[in-house]
């Protein structure tokens, strides 16, 4: 099969959706598909096709969201060569920019779309509208996500009940909506795959002691992340004990914010800041830690999550739906409502050592569900069935130009 992932990230960019893009890519390869890639180009106002690895960038232009850049929508370059690739599917992972091409690309050569809805985007219009026009850009927002998901896409795709929740109870959209949680490249994440004299190196660097008992964030430093409640959890926790640290991997617009927050509370020698972190290098950081926190509830899965019960962690996850489709309370990790319970969750796994190591077991069993070759065969699942669903209206059609044609000929 050849395939098109169409995409506004990718790496070098690094966040959830450049992940799991790239973590498809090299699945469905392994399976012997061929898979193209069109992103936008991070560094430059310039085309680059990188014909070896089959990664199409094109120029875009910063919107002021992070690092992201918007195309335009029918980039003419693009399409000469997005024409000789003989797609059998597209399958896009934004509504705008680079989702917008692909419908486009796609309804002109009459390849069917599977489209993923990965972003809860009415929680991040604040950084574009700057608090200004709020209601009426998420009015926006919600009309456009809904023209692209319900008009123009043969098959939906969503990591969680969620977002199907979204689409069904709030947008309304009738066609079918596939649930399939997002893989990852679990196997790197293993302690078997951990280089231990590094990592132990990496624990001297910043201090950790054998019996320091170590908490870990790992995401996008903003508001929507609601990192700022971790911090107050932390500073409470840490008055009381001196063997306590937390680790921020990550980077954000509120990263200054949150580094004042620390000097505040008078902790920079035990929460560790460390800015952006080589992709290669995330699972390291996880070994370091006991338990993984997070209290967002902007996200659609959590992949994050995942990456921590791989590395034999424990979630402790903030009552959001997004993380209840993989953890299940006291089994695989916890849910906390509010700061007081979320202090006590820590201390209970603080006290209670072989308890968090059964738990840990759990987590990666669970872990295993989500790898990358798991996920690939779910979504090659729907490709079939839309090329499937093409090639039966294709018989039809011709089915009936030939009747005309019978009947012109009497």
């Amino acid at each position: 099969m050849r395939i098109g992932l169409f995409s506004d990230t990718y790496p070098p960019f690094i966040n959830g959706v450049s992940t799991s893009v790239l973590m498809l890519k090299k699945a469905l390869e392994k399976l012997g598909h061929t898979v193209y890639v069109v992103t936008v180009n991070p560094e430059s106002m310039r085309y680059d096709y990188d014909e070896e690895n089959k990664v199409l960038r094109i120029p875009g232009v910063p919107i002021g969201l992070y690092d992201y850049r918007l195309t335009g929508i029918y980039p003419l370059r693009a399409i000469n060569i997005v024409k000789k690739w003989n797609l059998d599917v597209i399958h896009s992972h934004t509504e705008f920019g680079i989702g917008t091409f692909s419908r486009l690309i796609g309804k002109q050569l009459h390849i069917p779309i599977v489209h993923t809805y990965h972003t809860m985007y009415e929680d991040y219009i604040h950084y574009i509208t700057k608090g200004y026009f709020d209601k009426s850009s998420k009015k926006i927002v919600e009309y456009l996500t809904l023209f692209y998901c319900d008009k123009t896409a043969s098959e939906l795709v969503v990591p969680t009940k969620k977002t199907y929740d979204l689409f069904k109870e709030k947008y309304k959209i009738e066609k079918n909506i596939n649930i399939i949680p997002t893989g990852i490249e679990i196997d790197r994440f293993f302690r078997e795959n951990i280089d231990i004299e590094l990592l132990n190196e990496m624990k001297k660097t910043f201090k950790i002691k054998k019996n320091d008992f170590v908490s870990i964030f790992v995401g996008r430093l903003a508001e929507e992340k609601n990192i700022e409640f971790l911090l107050d959890v932390q500073n409470d926790l840490m008055k009381k004990h001196n063997d306590f640290k937390f680790i921020i991997v990550g980077d954000g617009p509120d990263f200054n914010k949150y580094k004042d927050i620390i000097k505040k509370y008078a902790l920079e020698d035990r929460i560790i800041m460390t800015g952006k972190i080589a992709w290669e290098e995330i699972p390291y950081y996880y070994h370091m830690s006991n338990v993984f926190l997070t209290a967002s509830m902007s996200e659609t899965q959590g992949l994050t999550v995942i990456e921590a019960m791989a590395s034999e962690l424990i979630p402790i996850c903030i009552n959001d739906e997004s993380f209840k489709t993989v953890v299940t309370d006291g089994t695989n990790g916890r849910i906390f409502n509010n700061k007081e319970e979320c202090i006590n969750i820590i201390m209970d796994h603080y006290n209670n050592i072989d308890k968090t190591k059964i738990m840990a077991r759990q987590a990666r069993l669970t872990s295993e569900r989500y790898s990358s070759k798991n996920y690939a065969e779910s979504i090659l699942d729907v490709y079939n069935y839309v090329i499937n669903k093409k090639d039966k209206s294709k018989f039809i059609i011709n089915k009936i130009i030939d009747k005309i044609k019978d009947r012109n000929d009497d």
